[in-house]
């Protein structure tokens, strides 16, 4: 692939000031992009009101408990976790459901530009969905929490409706066609990410001259290897993160700061024009 964005010839530059040269020299190699790629993680989310996971304040940090949350064998093998389980979805979704952020809106931005190659996201809030992002763009490598599914029968429903159930009083909500266990349609640890998906997420990795790892740890795999795949196909590869992440030295520079106010900068989005 033939290189179009401008990038340091050696080593990776961090950038902690939006009225840098180091960071007016980023912005050029988003306005000079022509196929942008994005990989998304929790702290995109976070100023929507949904926690992240592995930061320093993050849920399992917080409660190591949450975790087993995560894990097909503890959520299938103990009630408990999953009422745990259930217990999280009603904070998430029983009530006025998240909303997305500036930083959600910036990527509808770059997609309006015709020069979004596709958001690899981490998360599963659908978040990028509601912004406006089309369906078509946004590759959910782990899955949604919008339906349920029965891990027995496979009958799946907009995820509300169990959550709703279990508003009413019932902490372990069971399947309605055959009694068996409910999760939501997240990949958890222990399950088969989707080859499809996988597929077209490897894709846009391949497919842009421009790729931005924004709020994620990048220590998760498939998903981190994207962004090394994307470098390795030629791509000028920017993170934006508070703080150092596992894939720090694949990226030709480093943006730290808020992602509200870092994303936008970048892509030249204004939320009130």
């Amino acid at each position: 692939m033939e290189q179009t964005v401008g990038v340091p010839s050696s080593g990776v530059t961090t950038i902690d000031d939006p009225d840098s040269d180091g960071f007016a020299a980023v912005r050029g190699w988003f306005d000079g992009a022509t196929r942008i790629g994005f990989l998304t993680g929790a702290g995109i989310s976070t100023e929507s009101g949904i926690p992240d996971f592995r930061g320093p304040d993050g849920l399992w940090k917080r409660d190591p408990e949450a975790e087993k949350a995560a894990h097909i064998d503890h959520y299938v093998g103990d009630p408990a976790v999953r009422r745990r389980a259930w217990e999280g979805r009603v904070r998430n979704l029983g009530g006025e459901p998240p909303r997305p952020n500036v930083g959600h809106h910036a990527l509808v931005h770059v997609e309006r530009t015709a020069r979004l190659r596709g958001i690899i996201t981490q998360n599963v809030d659908g978040l990028h969905q509601a912004a406006g992002n089309s369906s078509e763009v946004v590759h959910e490598i782990h899955g949604s929490w919008r339906e349920s599914r029965c891990l027995t029968c496979g009958d799946t429903r907009p995820m509300r409706e169990a959550v709703q159930r279990a508003v009413d009083g019932d902490p372990d909500p069971a399947c309605l066609v055959c009694g068996g266990i409910l999760k939501s349609t997240t990949i958890m640890f222990g399950e088969s990410l989707i080859p499809e998906v996988v597929d077209r997420c490897r894709s846009v990795a391949d497919d842009c001259d421009l790729f931005v790892a924004i709020g994620t740890s990048l220590s998760v795999s498939p998903a981190n290897q994207m962004l090394v795949r994307a470098r390795n196909a030629g791509a000028t590869v920017v993170i934006v993160n508070d703080r150092a992440t596992d894939m720090d030295r694949f990226a030709h520079a480093l943006v730290r700061g808020r992602i509200g106010v870092v994303v936008p900068a970048l892509v030249g989005f204004d939320l009130g024009s």
